[in-house]
């Protein structure tokens, strides 16, 4: 039997695979916080265009990010098992996947703009935000190809190189932005559509960046035959899509959940609207870092799994539930007691950031919950286990959460809070289920040995 390594062995190998991990998805992030911020410079109507069409796009965004997570599992578990071949085979059909998988979204998401005036949204947040949403649209085919090779070096425990082109793309889009969107330099002022210019450009580049990497990098030398794409059989995407499918559906409901939110923002008006974006996007920044642990999870628990280590594989888990905790408390100090100042960096209308800051504050409450609602879909993914937990995140974000942001909300008519308290409470019974799940499983296993 393996030696059952201490928390401290475990801590240091989650952390120096969960900090590149948690930066590259900060950079994920850092796009769409920095769009709205420089966005916000523009005004209300803007910030609120911003926020329809962003959160619109994150529910496709993050059910193709949740596909592309069905290769990581697979990799890890087959790294644990030093089995090269079948690494080969999981980066090409990888690829193809998310080739695919890339074009068909961004096809759908076009068809879907003919829905939007019909959404009840304000006229000008509608006027604005479609020719925005195309654009942004369209920059999720690069996003996707960018995740599959991301993923599998991921899976390979090789992360670093991930966060070096995540900072340098947005670097880039930061500079783009102060070009397209207030014309400076020469460029063209474009306004709200330069922020999608500048999002699609810098997502390209991190596509065609994380290629090369993959391409060229030594330790990848082995699978290289893995660029050959016409060698592919139907059947092997069959257990990507097993595991993909159902994280893809995890991400969708509860971040559907939260652009369900928006919508509703919308009925009750432009500042309410915009106040959400900024709340939010403060929100996606402690998120997609408490991701960072649970990618990370993912790799080591799936590590474990390879190698028969179960002892090991709930410890590897529990430690990152320790961590996701203990940051997310400090993230949760930080918004509570800087709730005025965050809102401040966008707008100066007093209206919005009071609303803003009050959201901000109920944010602060549910960052416990969301950090361990997050990791312990990473660590359950790791296992594999993807059915159950697809169930308890469509129960928790649409059976209670989105119901209760309506009751709060408009029948108790306390307003944009009231749809808060409502996300809140659907992300804290998802964090006690999804815990109380991974602990039973991995017990189990170490029972059955």
């Amino acid at each position: 039997m393996a030696q059952l390594l201490s928390y401290k062995d475990h801590f240091n190998k989650t952390v120096l695979l969960a900090y590149p991990v948690m930066l590259s998805q900060l950079g994920h992030i850092m796009v769409g916080i920095v769009d709205s911020i420089m966005v916000g410079q523009l005004g209300p109507k803007e910030l609120a265009a911003s926020s329809f069409a962003s959160n619109f796009l994150a529910v496709f965004m993050m059910f193709g990010i949740g596909v592309s997570y069905g290769i990581t599992p697979m990799v890890a578990q087959a790294d644990g098992k030093k089995d090269n071949d079948l690494i080969t085979r999981l980066l090409r059909h990888g690829i193809i996947l998310c080739l695919v998988l890339g074009l068909l979204m961004v096809m759908l998401m076009y068809s879907l703009t003919a829905v939007f005036p019909y959404m009840g949204q304000p006229a000008e947040v509608i006027d604005l935000g479609t020719p925005y949403f195309f654009i942004i649209a369209s920059s999720l085919f690069p996003l996707i190809v960018f995740q599959g090779f991301r993923q599998f070096s991921e899976g390979m425990s090789i992360t670093k190189p991930t966060m070096y082109i995540t900072i340098l793309a947005n670097g880039l889009n930061v500079l783009l932005n102060y070009l397209l969107i207030f014309g400076k330099w020469g460029f063209p002022e474009l306004g709200l559509n330069g922020a999608g210019w500048s999002t699609l450009v810098s997502r390209v580049l991190m596509a065609i960046a994380m290629l090369v990497f993959v391409r060229r990098y030594h330790r990848f030398k082995a699978f290289r035959a893995g660029f050959v794409l016409n060698r592919f059989k139907a059947d092997f995407f069959k257990p990507m899509l097993k595991i993909g499918i159902p994280t893809g559906g995890q991400f969708i409901f509860e971040v559907g959940a939260f652009a369900m939110a928006a919508v509703m923002m919308g009925w009750l008006g432009t500042v309410p609207l915009a106040s959400h974006q900024i709340a939010i996007s403060l929100v996606a920044i402690s998120y997609m870092m408490a991701s960072g642990i649970s990618a990370a999870s993912t790799v080591r628990v799936g590590n474990q799994l390879g190698k028969g280590d179960f002892p090991n594989l709930r410890r590897a888990g529990n430690t990152s539930f320790i961590m996701a905790l203990v940051f997310m408390a400090a993230c949760s100090l930080v918004y509570i007691l800087f709730n005025g100042f965050f809102p401040k960096l966008y707008v100066d209308d007093a209206e919005v950031v009071g609303i803003a800051s009050s959201l901000i504050v109920i944010a602060g409450l549910f960052q416990l919950s969301d950090g361990v609602q997050v990791v312990g879909l990473g660590c359950l993914r790791g296992m594999s286990d993807v059915r159950v937990p697809t169930w308890i995140t469509l129960l928790s974000y649409w059976g209670l959460a989105i119901p209760s942001s309506y009751v709060f909300g408009f029948v108790l008519d306390l307003g944009p809070q009231g749809v808060w308290y409502g996300l809140l409470i659907g992300l804290t019974v998802a964090a006690v289920a999804l815990y109380t799940r991974f602990n039973r499983l991995a017990t189990k296993k170490i029972l059955a040995q």
